[in-house]
């Protein structure tokens, strides 16, 4: 922001770890720091999701004007196998949290946590790189040149009222 220069992250983590000695050395800190500075920037902030986006790992350096994943990309709270093992106390029932997550980018879209998902050469981004950078690259300039076009305090806003929506539903 100081230099009046965009932030771009890229998230690819299955998230934080959750054990003592991390949260010793001030994990859980340093996440509330990261959300807290990128909520406030007043520049635009584009997170992109290559692979996995899990947990505190990926909130930490998610929170963006514009978050957009890889079409085979993921991106929840928790992963899979540990919703399985805490909400169904079986680790081996990992495809049917990760139902009940929503965690693939078609879903994840749906339900208006991303912006934006960027499709893949077939068979994924391993088998082709170069085109799988170009698509990123396109969607990435494409959305800067919009934020860039917006004032600097409505971006501010618009991306907390993001961050407060979130998890926000209605049954029918």
């Amino acid at each position: 922001e100081r230099f009046n220069l965009p932030v771009f992250t890229f998230i690819d983590t299955m998230g934080a770890y959750p054990g003592v000695g991390a949260e010793e050395r001030g994990q859980a800190e340093a996440i509330a720091t990261s959300l807290a500075q990128l909520s406030s920037l007043k520049v635009p902030v584009i997170a992109t999701v290559l692979g996995e986006g899990g947990s505190g790992g990926a909130l930490g350096i998610g929170v963006a004007d514009r978050v957009i994943m890889l079409s085979h990309s993921i991106y929840s709270v928790i992963s899979p196998e540990g919703c399985a093992s805490i909400l169904l106390r079986d680790s081996s029932r990992a495809k049917d949290a990760a139902a009940m997550l929503k965690i693939t980018s078609k879903e994840v879209l749906g339900l208006k946590v991303v912006n934006g998902v960027i499709p893949e050469p077939e068979g994924g981004a391993q088998n082709n790189p170069k085109e799988a950078a170009e698509n990123i690259r396109k969607q990435i300039v494409d959305d800067l040149e919009d934020l860039m076009s917006r004032n600097p305090s409505v971006l501010v806003k618009y991306r907390n009222r993001k961050i407060k929506n979130m998890g926000n539903f209605n049954e029918a």
